[in-house]
């Protein structure tokens, strides 16, 4: 694949571009998505005024990439008009003179759907480990962006009492303003779940941001400890309100090292109505035993989740890198493993007694960092991208997500050689070039200046 120093990019001007308006307003996923241009998220520089660029580029041709969508397109270009990719090929129609079109010469470098995490705390994790000066801050814009994420889903989880959904949501509806698309799920670790309406049902029904109820922890000394009509309570909630609203309605388990395992999930398989892929158990790769557990629910139906936190050689764990090619070589469904990140999560320690020895902090970045040490170890990009990117998407039942096709949403990661996020782009939006951040949320970065509101 030949590969250069750097982007090529100039402005050009073309002819004719038909069906573009068309393409741009046609309903995705049964609904009429509205069209609007991004503001981008900037720096502060005094006050509280934002600085925005003279200049707002809305066209973007990216010129001779080798696309995996995430299946390999070969080598071609794409072209990106505001938030959406509206032609793919290799023969670009003329467009009318009057619009301004960026082109950039790939040369050859690997792009990719933005990948889509289905599990970060958005507005930090932690809060077990010893006391209050324990919770994790929340994540920063390009914490995510510089990962190569551009979807994210977040969540509460031990602390689902002084961190709140209200918080959840705002912070959900923040990050989507300053440039990615985020959404959250409703409850946490325990039962009865934390809400805003006052149920799963309501929450899921009424509230945009909210897709799902998760992670409600189970086999974890941490948990409420959940009985088995309560879990299928919960279930119908989720599922009735997704059927309503057409979003997920997922039950997204938080999973321990519990000797029960996923004992709960295959009674409520095996007594009720409720449909498999509700039950999406996150985290079963921490322990060997419990990945031999999710293997045997993603053959009934569920899709399991991996998480990409670190695994030392003497653990009794696989790595995400690992449990997904051993879940690829199983002989099971393809498209009903993901992976996903932890971002933000605290990643404690504990002893037999349940107390705190260490902790540290995921990052949002552990989906692309797992990505690339697989590719390094000699897989296959286009065998090990979908659960990072086109198998998430579907859970969440995102169709405009995980995919490069004509209208999908403008969500695109550039690889450079060695399989690391070089470029990124959200919804239109340049976000990372050549491995910068430039591109920032609102306050990252900001601090105190001389009194004086300049910062």
């Amino acid at each position: 694949m030949p590969l250069a120093s750097g982007h090529r990019s100039r402005v050009a001007r073309y002819q004719h571009l038909s069906g573009v308006s068309k393409i741009l307003g046609t309903p995705v996923g049964g609904r009429r998505q509205q069209l609007r241009r991004a503001v981008p998220a900037t720096r502060f520089s005094r006050g509280l005024m934002p600085r925005l660029p003279a200049k707002n580029t809305v066209m973007f041709l990216l010129r001779n990439a080798e696309c995996f969508a995430p299946q390999p397109l070969g080598r071609g270009d794409v072209l990106v008009a505001l938030d959406k990719i509206v032609w793919l090929g290799t023969e670009l129609p003329s467009l009318p003179a009057s619009l301004e079109v960026e082109e950039i010469d790939l040369d050859g470098y690997r792009l990719i759907p933005g990948l889509v995490d289905c599990h970060a705390h958005i507005t930090g994790g932690g809060g077990e480990t010893g006391g209050a000066r324990f919770r994790v801050p929340r994540q920063g814009l390009s914490e995510f962006t510089g990962g190569g994420v551009t979807t994210v889903v977040g969540l509460l989880g031990t602390d689902d009492l002084t961190r709140t959904t209200a918080d959840l949501v705002a912070t959900a509806r923040g990050l989507t303003e300053e440039g990615i698309t985020a959404y959250c799920f409703t409850g946490g670790y325990h039962l009865p779940a934390t809400t805003l309406t006052g149920s799963v049902r309501g929450d899921i029904t009424h509230i945009d941001a909210i897709i799902g109820v998760g992670e409600l922890a189970l086999s974890d000394h941490r948990s409420s400890q959940p009985t088995l009509d309560e879990l299928l309570r919960i279930a119908s909630d989720a599922h009735v309100a997704g059927l309503m609203t057409g979003k997920a309605g997922l039950v997204h388990l938080h999973m321990g090292d519990g000797r029960r395992g996923l004992s709960l999930v295959r009674q409520a398989l095996d007594v009720a109505e409720i449909p498999a892929r509700v039950y999406n158990p996150t985290h079963v790769n921490r322990t060997k035993a419990l990945f031999d557990e999710a293997l045997e629910l993603a053959a009934r139906g569920c899709t399991v989740d991996l998480t990409a936190f670190p695994v030392a050689d003497e653990e009794d764990a696989w790595s995400a890198g690992e449990a997904l090619l051993r879940y690829l070589d199983a002989d099971l469904p393809l498209d009903r493993v993901t992976v996903s990140s932890d971002g933000g999560g605290c990643l404690p320690t504990f002893d037999e007694q349940g107390n705190p020895v260490s902790m540290n902090v995921a990052s949002p970045a552990a989906m692309a960092d797992c990505l690339a040490g697989l590719l390094t170890s000699g897989a296959e990009l286009e065998r090990v991208l979908p659960a990072f990117t086109s198998n998430v998407a579907a859970s969440l039942r995102l169709p405009a997500k995980g995919g490069i096709e004509v209208g999908a949403d403008a969500d695109l990661v550039v690889m450079d050689a060695d399989g690391r996020v070089r470029d990124v782009m959200a919804m239109g939006r340049w976000h990372v070039r050549e491995g910068r951040a430039v591109r920032y949320g609102t306050f990252e970065g900001r601090r105190v200046g001389d009194g004086k509101g300049h910062v």
